[in-house]
């Protein structure tokens, strides 16, 4: 029997809705607002959370229904996860799709929720809301560390 953790044996679409699920890492980047350049295409990432983000928890407020009260929330899938440009280096659903391993942060690695806050991968405490912030302000909060890897712990 393979004694190797689910996500070093099966690929993205073989995992069970349990499995799939426990791979976020809780850093909640993935909830931050974007900017692309529409010449380049080029991205850059905002501080700007989304409404439903609690930034403390580093959770959705409304996770079952975030689709209704935002449209554009985009629900991680596997075909997403293959097409998608701007998941973050450590999410653990771009490191899977690219055959690496989970950080020693990672909640599924270390066996604690709280070591991605400590780790300082998370966006706890780092984020300004989106609520009522006019578009064109967005730019003020543009931000490097999102699209950022840390470095081996």
């Amino acid at each position: 029997m393979d004694e190797r953790p689910f996500w070093k044996t099966k690929s993205l679409e073989e995992m069970s809705p349990s499995e799939w699920e426990s791979l976020c890492d809780g850093c909640a980047r993935c909830c931050l607002n974007k900017l692309e350049d529409w010449d380049t295409g080029e991205i850059v990432w905002t501080r700007v959370a989304c409404t439903l983000l609690d930034d403390e928890s580093c959770r959705c407020k409304d996770y079952d229904n975030r689709a209704v009260t935002v449209p554009d929330c985009i629900q991680l899938t596997p075909a997403e996860v293959r097409t998608l440009t701007w998941l973050p280096p450590t999410c653990a659903y771009r490191l899977v799709r690219e055959g690496q391993d989970l950080y020693w942060w990672h909640p599924l690695v270390s066996g604690d929720s709280e070591t991605v806050h400590q780790a300082g991968i998370s966006v706890r405490g780092r984020t300004v809301p989106e609520d009522g912030m006019p578009l064109e302000d967005y730019e003020q909060h543009v931000v490097m560390w999102p699209g950022e890897a840390p470095e081996d712990g």
